[in-house]
């Protein structure tokens, strides 16, 4: 049974290191959430490993600066594993083929497409109209605002192609400060309903949590699984990828599902009861907000 913690030090002596989400638990899109900073150097000043696993398509360096803009002090975490990486490197290993239709956004997504040294012998990867495409590269909508089944057109043609789509970032939504926005992760759904093959690279999939222990090792950190704390808001990514690394997890419940749990401060034991049971998800502890 979940058990509902009032701040992250009660348990966190039983840990060596936390894979941590981002979006949702260290930031909302727009700025740091100072609580989460500060139980993040604590937890670092006590001798663990802070890892930040991201669902961003973008690579670390990136996200790294992103962190920077959003007032999130490097203080605060040692290592960063990204969904994007982890889908470069398939990508330039050649897993949807040589040429490739994009969907994102340029000035956010560009960076996707340069080269990655540590890939022995890379395919020549280019940018190319559907029709001439090998497959598909999804970073996220061109529009986040737009319904998903805006695409579905295109999708029905690269189905009919037999295209596989390399999904880079698989949640589904976040929420920018108050504005909620589609991810990749929405249309590389649609695009499996539709009868489509889709890749994934992000949380819950395994690949993600492959690079995060090489970065926690590369960190500094040798630790076994079982001392190793996932924490997320996202019940079908943070914590549905936990549980099938066998790794605990906290639920930060004041994210994405604040109004199923009925979240102010805290969650209503009830409401997060009974939304766990809908969605068959059993983390092992959950909080309002990471403090």
């Amino acid at each position: 049974m979940t058990q509902i913690i009032s701040a992250l030090d009660e348990i966190s002596d039983r840990y060596q290191a936390l894979f941590v989400d981002l979006w949702g638990c260290v930031h909302d899109g727009v700025r740091a959430l100072p609580d989460a900073v500060a139980a993040l150097q604590a937890y670092r000043r006590a001798g663990g490993g802070v890892i930040l696993v991201t669902n961003s398509p973008k690579p670390r360096a990136q996200v790294a600066l992103q962190l920077t803009e959003f007032g999130v002090p490097d203080d605060a975490w040692d290592a960063i594993a990204t969904s994007g990486d982890s889908a470069r490197a398939a990508m330039f290993r050649g897993v949807v083929g040589e040429k490739v239709w994009f969907m994102g956004q340029e000035s956010r997504d560009a960076a996707f497409f340069e080269p990655m040294a540590v890939i022995e012998d890379p395919v020549s990867i280019t940018r190319v109209p559907l029709d001439q495409a090998d497959g598909i590269v999804c970073c996220g909508p061109f529009d986040p605002m737009a319904d998903p089944a805006v695409n579905r057109p295109e999708f029905l043609y690269a189905k009919q192609k037999g295209l596989k789509l390399l999904c880079a970032n698989p949640d589904i939504v976040v929420d920018r400060g108050e504005t909620r926005e589609w991810c990749a992760g929405a249309l590389a759904r649609l695009y499996t309903e539709m009868g489509g093959e889709s890749l994934y690279f992000g949380k819950p999939h395994p690949p993600i949590y492959d690079l995060a222990r090489r970065r926690m090792i590369e960190a500094g950190f040798h630790v076994a699984d079982s001392s190793v704390l996932a924490i997320g808001d996202g019940i079908h990514t943070d914590i549905l990828g936990a549980m099938g690394e066998d790794i605990d997890s906290l639920f930060i419940t004041g994210g994405l599902a604040s109004i199923e749990t009925k979240t102010s401060h805290q969650p209503d034991a009830n409401a997060l009861s009974d939304y766990l049971e809908r969605e068959m998800s059993n983390p092992t502890f959950a909080i309002g907000k990471l403090r």
